[in-house]
């Protein structure tokens, strides 16, 4: 480490020399402009680079390493989430018919890939999608509504013994993991290049908060879906209609927790954060009390009666994550 001293002109500015070597390599000429970047542990991060670049970091997939097409999707996702900007699977011989289908199933899956360039040999993916022009923000309140909408359906669909919407919302899933992985994607472009932070208005550990949330409701989605898939079985076993309706009051409750810590995340209040959490532990007995029911079931409706009100009590647990978060960040930012 070079350790250099402050110096102070005309009484205010304090002026930190930068090393000689480092301008002479990146050709810095007198009064170019410099970015310099708060970071979450107090230091600061000086680039050359104060507009984002757009420039192709390129990633390729010979076939021959890839032999199973799941292994192939599972690494073009990687690949995505990693930011790169354009994807390559190439083969010696003729691409498989399979290999062409994990290609469209992956870009069905992601947001902004496209196929760009497709030979017999050959395919060629572009990301087209502008990081700058997804906030953060956004993309969090959209993933909430989804994720919302899902829970509200599942137990909609076991009201009213709809098995085609507790299978929607199964569906509905593949909706939640695309924005979550936009959002991994533009937590790693943040990463390595601080000009998409500026360009962005976000600092690096504000995008890494917004990264672990969505991470939690993608999570809540999963349970969505695990929700929706013990309705099926409830549908077709039938339970008693005063227990469906126990049911449908934890879910609002569990919903209502899970809404103000998502609105805790925009509004910075750690007074709200630490409410959210108490009134997350004031929920356990209710959680708890469905025991005693369940107890009198046969087996298979009790197993499913007991994942949804245990899928239910989770979404409460990563509300209070969520707060937790908040308050750690807002902490660090007093």
């Amino acid at each position: 480490m070079e350790i250099r001293k402050i110096q102070v002109t005309g009484g205010s500015s304090y002026v930190l020399s930068l090393p000689k070597s480092w301008i002479r390599e990146r050709n810095i000429q007198k009064n170019d402009p410099i970015g310099v970047v708060s970071q979450a542990d107090g230091t600061l991060l000086i680039t050359p680079n104060i507009q984002y670049d757009r420039t192709n970091k390129v990633k390729e997939f010979p076939l021959k390493d890839y032999p199973d097409p799941q292994m192939l999707l599972r690494s073009l996702i990687g690949a995505y989430i990693s930011g790169f900007t354009v994807i390559k699977i190439t083969s010696a011989g003729r691409i498989p018919p399979k290999v062409r289908q994990v290609v469209r199933k992956f870009t069905q899956m992601t947001i902004g890939q496209e196929v760009a360039e497709e030979t017999d040999n050959s395919i060629t993916l572009k990301d087209i999608l502008n990081p700058s022009e997804m906030p953060f923000e956004n993309t969090i309140r959209r993933m909430y509504v989804i994720v919302k909408a899902m829970h509200e359906d599942a137990v909609y669909a076991l009201e009213q013994g709809k098995r085609e919407l507790a299978e929607d919302v199964a569906a509905r899933d593949t909706d939640i993991d695309r924005l979550h992985w936009l959002i991994h994607r533009q937590f790693s472009l943040i990463i390595d290049n601080p000009a998409l932070s500026l360009r962005m208005n976000i600092t690096p550990s504000m995008a890494s908060t917004y990264y672990q949330i969505s991470r939690i409701i993608e999570r809540v989605g999963d349970h969505a879906v695990l929700i929706a898939e013990s309705v099926l079985v409830l549908i077709d076993k039938g339970i008693d209609r005063s227990l469906i309706q126990k049911l449908s009051g934890l879910n609002a409750e569990s919903l209502d927790v899970f809404y103000r810590s998502i609105q805790a995340v925009f509004s910075g209040s750690i007074v709200k954060a630490n409410q959210i959490i108490t009134d997350a532990d004031e929920l356990e007995p209710k959680y708890h009390q469905f025991g005693d029911t369940t107890r009198k079931m046969k087996a298979q409706e009790a197993i499913a009666v007991n994942q949804i009100v245990q899928s239910m009590h989770r979404i409460t647990e990563y509300s209070s994550d969520i707060a937790e978060i908040l308050i750690n960040r807002m902490v660090a930012e007093d």
